[in-house]
């Protein structure tokens, strides 16, 4: 790898992170086109999820302190932080399994452009119907535990690379009718235990990382969180906004390109 090959990669995952277009499905891409890419599993991918995943914990520290101080605290907020707390924990559950299950098998299909913009096109779907369809507004304090167990074994499918797992997730949980910014939030703070738990799994690749392509993994990383955090308050906007319909459209673009070159 080079310098300007992780500057490149690391912005390329820290804005489609959060915007629902699937960050390993453009990682996978981009890496299958640029000269000379390689590194030893997916622990490059894994690093920069991680970086995201940091502009998370800082973009939502508060929500975070809430939530670890909720089972010290008494009172209704309390009660509806215990409860989140709780939701993302039985969420978490599905994702693991999926993840630990099918982990060699999802990391192959990495090289399978072919795959990739077939579920580019899939995500696309998937944002269209939530933005024809959503319907409701429950807040957080109305999740149920259906709610979590759905979108945790949805954002263990997303693994698949071309999946969005923001999107997905985010898509399902409008149509059962959650609020979109509630929608948002949870998608964002389950996926800090997936993605570390990813990286613990990663970690035994570290052996096969040269000395010198530490400092590129670690600018890689830097690089993704700085695009990370700006990515979180663009998806907001968008969920806002209601224009996930525009992203629909950028995956079936993107995906029928794909598609065709890599026939």
């Amino acid at each position: 790898m080079t310098f300007t090959q992780v500057v490149l990669l690391g912005a390329l995952q820290g804005l489609t992170e959060f915007l629902p277009v699937s960050s390993s499905g453009h990682l996978a891409i981009a890496q299958h086109f640029l000269p000379d890419f390689s590194q030893p599993g997916v622990l490059f991918d894994v690093m920069l999820h991680v970086g995201t995943m940091v502009a998370v914990a800082i973009y939502f520290r508060r929500e975070l302190a809430a939530l670890l101080a909720s089972p010290f605290r008494s009172g209704e907020a309390a009660r509806v932080q215990q409860k989140l707390l709780l939701l993302l924990i039985v969420a978490s559950i599905p994702t693991a399994v999926i993840g630990l299950l099918f982990k060699d098998f999802f990391e192959g299909l990495f090289e399978n452009i072919t795959v990739v913009s077939l579920m580019l096109l899939v995500t696309g779907i998937l944002l269209f119907v939530a933005e024809r369809f959503r319907r409701g507004g429950r807040k957080e304090g109305e999740l149920t535990l259906t709610d979590a167990l759905v979108v945790g074994t949805v954002q263990g499918c997303a693994i698949i690379p071309g999946i969005s797992r923001s999107g997905s997730t985010i898509a399902v949980l409008l149509l059962k009718g959650v609020d979109g910014e509630t929608a948002a939030r949870f998608s964002f703070l389950l996926a800090m235990p997936a993605v570390f738990g990813a990286a613990l799994l990663s970690a035994r690749d570290l052996g096969e990382v040269a000395a010198g392509q530490i400092p590129l993994y670690l600018a890689g990383t830097g690089v993704a969180f700085l695009a990370g955090l700006l990515s979180i308050h663009l998806l907001l906007a968008v969920i806002r906004r209601r224009r996930l319909v525009a992203f629909a459209l950028y995956c079936w673009l993107a995906g029928g390109l794909f598609f065709s070159l890599s026939l």
